[in-house]
């Protein structure tokens, strides 16, 4: 087996990572009921599984320009999409989005860990 070879089959495993990697955020997705944490998964999928397939893919391709335009797209990747899930993240807290169960500044009044 040439070079060539081992980084055909090297690169489909790297992309089968990555798609395991998206499935199971997937079911995270399903799992979590609240905005936030399906956010943050969301995010997660986006940034690492698709990074991981886009490695794979380079891994498959060989080093060509191809794969040089294909890690560009990476990097774009690696930087705009947990600022994109920050800036949505921050617009719904400013907007008053708030998780099911937790303390509001109105009942900050009360102390449920008062001694009595």
């Amino acid at each position: 087996m040439d070079f060539a070879g081992v980084l055909d089959i090297a690169g489909h495993i790297v992309i089968g990572i990555g798609i395991a990697f998206m499935v199971i955020g997937a079911y995270g997705l399903f799992k979590f009921r609240d905005f936030y944490p399906r956010l943050l998964i969301a995010s997660k999928i986006d940034t690492v599984g698709l990074l991981t397939v886009l490695f794979g893919i380079t891994l498959r391709s060989g080093f060509t320009f191809f794969s040089a335009k294909v890690l560009f797209i990476a990097v774009i990747i690696l930087i705009l999409n947990p600022m994109v899930a920050h800036i949505v993240a921050r617009a719904a807290y400013r907007a008053g989005y708030q998780l099911e169960g937790t303390l509001t500044d109105d009942s900050s009044e009360e102390e449920p860990f008062a001694e009595e």
